[in-house]
């Protein structure tokens, strides 16, 4: 994989490399779950870290952070990960405030899915 499409795919999966496996099944509170595009394509996406669990948290915190246009844009990003660099690249106005509102989304996954 080339760098650009690498370090898109690291952004896209932050949440799952973030929040991936390793639980002890101690002690923790539940993790939200929810299924949805996102749940899908991030199983789809074929991640190590990437369970059903996992996905269904981050679908979940989705749910709560992105409108339905905003969740398939993001979907998009999973099937092709250079749109992920050419939103975070663009200069619209619309892409800008989409941008700021994924990275929000993904450091609320982060949180809320460890």
């Amino acid at each position: 994989m080339n760098p650009i499409k690498t370090l898109t795919a690291l952004g896209l999966v932050l949440a799952l490399s973030a929040c991936g496996g390793g639980g002890s099944g101690g002690g923790g509170a539940a993790r939200a779950f929810a299924t949805g595009p996102i749940h899908s394509a991030c199983l789809k996406a074929d991640r190590r870290a990437a369970s059903s669990s996992l996905c269904g948290c981050v679908q979940a915190t989705a749910n709560s952070e992105l409108a339905r246009g905003e969740q398939s844009r993001v979907v998009a990003f999973f099937r092709t990960p250079h749109l992920a660099q050419v939103t975070r690249q663009s200069d619209r106005a619309g892409d800008e405030r989409f941008w700021r509102k994924y990275k929000d989304f993904v450091a609320k996954a982060e949180r809320n899915c460890a």
